[in-house]
């Protein structure tokens, strides 16, 4: 079994005047993730759900090895993240809203760029091409620049070349924000393939419709910190995950 594991990870940032002020904070120093631990396991997707500010962005920075935990660290099947972060991002895929396309190139011409800087072959660069543009219906569209396309279409693009090298870790943040309803259902199936074919995938996401529709298991975020992980049918005790999430969350700030 292929396994994705957070322990303890820990993040705080330096923040400027200007910050603190649309903060409205007087400290300098914020901890966007406090002590985080969860594990995902291949062959499910696992979510983290909260709301904008809740850490969720920085959690999966550290899951990608875009920026290191102050403490903590992230094992793919015991590898370390912190250690050995080249070795890792052999191993996984991340689509972030932050991902941004050369709006001058095609999908072609980005699938292309993307595929030898992972070093694959020519033919298996193209059966990898039909495959994901036939996915997400990009066919049609390979050939127009990319400034063109719509917003879903580029969220397509950006995915298909996050994957390019076929890794069994796919750690995807706010895939489906701003995307109209078949796009987002689009995505919404890719995800649901991926967790057939084995693959160990984690979201996160402020919408609740998402996770109740894709994840086996959701750890709620808030202010930083892991307010309950578990399966969505525990997490729910019957209610609505919205529900629930509310419930969690007035648990929490009562205990503060």
């Amino acid at each position: 079994m292929e396994t994705l594991r957070a322990e303890n990870l820990v993040k705080t940032f330096t923040l400027s005047e200007k910050q603190r002020k649309a903060l409205d904070l007087t400290e300098r120093k914020k901890t966007a993730v406090n002590n985080i631990s969860f594990t995902a396991n291949s062959g499910e997707v696992f979510g983290l759900i909260g709301p904008n500010g809740a850490g969720k962005t920085t959690t999966m920075r550290m899951l990608a090895t875009l920026i290191k935990p102050d403490s903590g660290d992230v094992f793919y099947n015991d590898i370390s993240a912190v250690k050995y972060p080249e070795q890792v991002r052999a191993k996984l895929a991340f689509l972030t809203t932050d991902l941004k396309l050369d709006m001058k190139a095609t999908a072609n011409t980005m699938f292309d760029f993307f595929s030898r800087l992972y070093h694959l072959p020519k033919p298996q660069t193209e059966i990898r091409k039909e495959e994901l543009f036939n996915t997400f219906g990009i066919s049609s569209f390979a050939d127009t620049k990319i400034s063109k396309l719509s917003q879903g279409m580029r969220q397509k693009v950006s995915l298909a070349i996050s994957v390019i090298h076929d890794p069994q870790f796919i750690i995807l943040d706010e895939p489906t924000n701003g995307l109209d309803i078949i796009s987002a259902r689009d995505v919404r199936n890719f995800i649901l393939d991926m967790k057939k074919r084995g693959k160990c995938v984690i979201i996160s996401t402020h919408l609740f419709d998402l996770v109740e529709k894709v994840c086996d298991r959701a750890a709620m975020i808030i202010d930083g910190q892991i307010a309950v992980n578990d399966t969505l049918d525990n997490l729910k005790v019957g209610k609505s995950l919205e529900d629930a999430f509310y419930d969690y969350y007035l648990k929490y700030q009562n205990n503060l």
